[in-house]
């Protein structure tokens, strides 16, 4: 697993919503059984007045998404499977997106 791997939402019943969701934990904890990911939620993807910097629009097949940081969860690594894609080009927005959630800078 990498980190910023991109896998399809493992809980369908939110997957209406959140299609995906990004891996955001640092491969240095790989032996956890656990893995913290940020929803990239369909809602709010079209909502001009969210602030960019807590809620970054991405793009993951052709679909605009909004991370939701404020929503961070762990999830089971084995429920993860087969990334679609990476948003390690991202990896300074998502950061900043995780540290408003925490500092509120």
């Amino acid at each position: 697993m990498a980190q910023y791997d991109v896998y399809t939402n493992p809980l369908r019943q939110s997957r209406q919503f959140v299609p995906f969701v990004v891996d955001v934990q640092s491969t240095l904890m790989d032996q956890l059984a656990t893995r913290l990911v940020l929803p990239l939620s369909r809602v709010g993807s079209m909502m001009p007045h969210l602030p960019v910097n807590l809620c970054p629009v991405v793009s993951v097949e052709g679909e605009r998404l909004t991370i939701q940081p404020h929503l961070a969860a762990p999830v089971a690594a084995s429920l993860l499977k087969n990334p679609v894609t990476n948003l390690h080009s991202r990896a300074s927005e998502i950061a900043s997106a995780l540290d408003a959630v925490i500092s509120g800078v």
